[in-house]
């Protein structure tokens, strides 16, 4: 430990410290704009200038290492006036435009120019005009006048969404920030520069010019998009949902959050939101009370009880829904007798559920993991499943984690990598069968011989149709090499649906082949949240009644239902999730609900009573998760050990269809943002394929053809892709070709 002095104060640091770092801990403010804790040292600025005893000049705190000793001074009159000399040069060129910016009341600059400027200007001559740049439909960079060249965006671009998409051009007063040539800034996780910007250069596209920072009231929430359970700010203003903010929580999302969770909320207010309750009559949708709409459910479902049987009822519910709301759908079909409730939407292989021992989870916690010596990660998509996570592991990597891949297609990561091999799905299981039978192979050998090894297993072999066999097959090697095994959550609260056991009967594949007369859809949009989105409609068709909870109408709920109630989203109500990690974070509702929509689990509670059950007396979402969870028993239900015995038994020369879900279809909220939706994350995807295949298949680099699944087709591009393995296409689940069903089964493609 280092003993250092800073105005007067004694603290000891660790070698290799900051003067800065030493100040924060110390509780110290030194100025600064280039400086993040979580980007490279860059001393741009210049900002941060402070008096260092025996120093002949001012050095700057964030880049000047501590020494044991050290005497410095942030306050000094030599510190002040080199501060003060920065600040009137930064403000030369700055265009004095703040009542118009939207950085207004959160900009650095304008906070210290109060401290450290001066009340007039020496500078006579014309200011410097840098010309705006067009940085995609997320970030706004139309007044790049104002940047004040700290790097700060350019050094996350690269060193924390691992491509750099911005730079600075030219030299000397003729420098500029801009994004490469005729490229975006599409990272997924390209809105932290929105945040890092300590000016009003790099501002939110969609929030420009839609309020002031001292307008908007801030609420805490955590994000419903994926099982990290980012923690965030969101703010409002009139009752609606304005802007969202990363609320910094280092165990999990640090102090970032993907353009997911932050862009998301446009969504939210889409002219497709359902506002009232509604009745089909005749063919023709009705606006209804909320009375009348509970008691037309609870006659319909009387009355297929009655002439059909108990049997005959399913519930599909979505596993995004809070742990409140499924426990309450688990306690009414409990109590209306109903035998069939599944949240594996996309599952297919159901053989290992009847083995689990508690709910599937990553394992261990994320900054756990992100300390591994070894990971292998199966297929994932890990940018789009998880593009937070996939920064950390990035972070990792580069400080000498051996991270290897298993997957069907290749995934520009952006970080070293111990290994990565592309099979055919198909294969995956007989690749770890034979890593266990051979330990000296490069994979299971970095994992054997780390002194921390983690194996997860992503959203592709969870909806693999021979998930149980993989699945065993990675429990043994990692039985094998000493590893923790994990799986990758698909929804906010796949973890909190397994440790309450909501899934029971029939699986939805089942209840497909096997149409029921009612089913009941809590947040769901069959057509694209469930495996095999066409055979889903289908089945739907076939039942007497469809009554969907959900917060948006779509073209294909008003074909299959009879009757639609308007649930709240995330944002309009209070509940909880768990996420990847086991963690149980609760949250309160930001704004009241639009219109007539309800909480679900109020709806939920509401047909308790109407039905005349026992145990649905509640008065808060606090009183439900009391009886639901034990906050304390929740590591006793995380269990990744599973009972199963399962051998491939899958063809490995079928043409199969691989990609996942498209990062920006994963859920209702985020398909219906419009700025999400304009990027080319977004677009309609191509068909991949090797181009041996398509030569087998006689189709031709870039032409259009048919692709057929489960009795839909639809028209795709088709490009030759030699990365990809033989017999697989990759085509991921988009909104123009969510007919075609589930990921991971065989596909046909034939000249259009």
């Amino acid at each position: 430990m280092l003993q250092i002095q800073i105005d007067g104060k004694q603290i000891a640091v660790q070698q290799g410290a900051t003067v800065m770092e030493a100040a924060h801990e110390l509780g110290t403010y030194i100025p600064h704009f280039c400086y993040h804790k979580k980007l490279s040292i860059a001393a741009n600025c210049r900002m941060c200038l402070v008096e260092v005893e025996k120093a002949p000049k001012p050095l700057p705190a964030c880049a000047t290492p501590v020494t044991d000793g050290m005497v410095v001074h942030t306050h000094s009159a030599k510190a002040k006036q080199a501060q003060e000399g920065v600040m009137e040069f930064l403000l030369i060129n700055h265009p004095l435009d703040c009542p118009i910016c939207d950085q207004g009341g959160e900009c650095q600059l304008q906070d210290l120019a109060v401290g450290y400027g001066k009340s007039s200007s020496r500078y006579q001559e014309e200011k410097r005009s840098v010309v705006g740049k067009d940085m995609g439909p997320l970030v706004s960079a139309a007044e790049m006048s104002r940047c004040i060249h700290c790097t700060r965006c350019v050094r996350f671009t690269e060193e924390i969404a691992g491509m750099q998409e911005i730079a600075m051009a030219n030299r000397g007063e003729f420098s500029e920030i801009m994004p490469f040539i005729g490229k975006a800034v599409e990272t997924e996780l390209s809105g932290n520069v929105i945040d890092l910007c300590p000016v009003g250069a790099l501002t939110s596209k969609p929030f420009r010019y839609d309020a002031r920072s001292w307008e908007l009231s801030r609420r805490k929430s955590i994000s419903a998009h994926d099982a990290l359970g980012s923690n965030l700010i969101v703010q409002t203003k009139d009752h609606t949902v304005r802007r969202v903010l990363p609320l910094e929580n280092e165990a999990i999302n640090e102090c970032w959050i993907a353009d997911r969770d932050r862009f998301a909320y446009e969504g939210l207010y889409h002219e497709s939101r359902l506002k009232t309750p509604k009745i089909k009559h005749g063919g023709e949708w009705h606006e209804v009370d909320w009375q009348t709409a509970l008691e037309y459910v609870r006659k319909t479902l009387d009355c297929i009880q009655k002439e059909d049987g108990k049997d005959q009822i399913g519930i599909w519910a979505n596993p995004m829904n809070t742990v409140e709301e499924l426990y309450l759908t688990k306690k009414l079909a409990d109590g209306l007798g109903i035998k069939h409730l599944t949240t594996r939407l996309r599952q297919q292989d159901h053989r290992i559920n009847s083995g689990l021992r508690g709910a599937l989870w990553l394992g261990q916690g994320i900054e756990s993991l992100a300390h591994a010596d070894a990971v292998l990660v199966i297929g994932a998509n890990l940018r789009k499943e998880q593009p937070l996570l996939t920064a950390r592991l990035r972070r990792a990597a580069k400080n000498g984690m051996a991270l290897s891949i298993l997957a069907s297609s290749p995934e520009t990561l952006y970080m070293p990598l111990s290994a990565q091999e592309v099979l055919h799905p198909n294969e995956w299981t007989l690749r770890l069968q034979g890593w266990v039978q051979n330990l000296s192979s490069t994979i299971p050998n970095s994992l054997k011989s780390a002194e921390k090894s983690a194996i997860i297993l992503g959203a592709e072999v969870q909806n693999h149709p021979d998930y149980a066999a993989i699945y065993a097959a990675a429990q043994e090697l990692a039985s094998a090499t000493g590893s923790t095994l994990g799986i990758l959550p698909q929804a906010a609260n796949s973890v909190g649906a397994d440790i309450l056991e909501v899934n029971m009967g029939q699986t939805i594949l089942e209840m497909q082949a096997q149409p029921k007369k009612a089913v009941l859809l809590f947040n769901v949009e069959p057509d694209v949240d469930v495996a095999g989105g066409a055979a889903a409609v289908a089945a739907l068709k076939q039942a007497q009644s469809v009554m969907a909870f959900t917060p948006f109408e779509s073209e294909t709920l008003r074909e299959v239902c009879d009757v639609m109630l308007p649930i709240a989203p995330f944002t309009e109500t209070s509940g909880s999730f768990v996420n990847m990690e086991g963690r149980l974070q609760s949250f309160h509702g930001v704004v009241k609900g639009l219109a007539d929509s309800r909480p679900l689990w109020k709806v939920l509670r509401v047909l308790g009573n109407v039905f005349e059950l026992q145990g649905f007396e509640f008065n808060s979402s606090e009183q439900v998760l009391a009886e639901a969870i034990q906050p304390s028993s929740l590591p006793t239900k995380l269990n990744n050990s599973v009972n199963v015995v399962a051998r491939a038994n899958q063809p490995t020369n079928v043409l199969l269809r691989v990609g996942g879900v498209g990062i920006y279809h994963t859920d209702a909220i985020v398909r219906r943002s419009a700025p999400l939706q304009a990027t080319n994350h977004a677009q309609t995807p191509v068909a991949r394929v090797h181009s041996a295949t398509l030569a087998q298949l006689g189709l031709q680099d870039g032409a259009m053809a048919v692709a057929k699944q489960n009795g839909a087709s639809v028209q795709v591009q088709v490009l030759a892709d030699d990365g990809l393995p033989k017999n697989v296409v990759h085509l991921p689940l988009h909104g123009d070709n969510a007919a075609l069903g589930a990921m991971m089964n065989t596909i046909e493609l034939a000249g259009a």
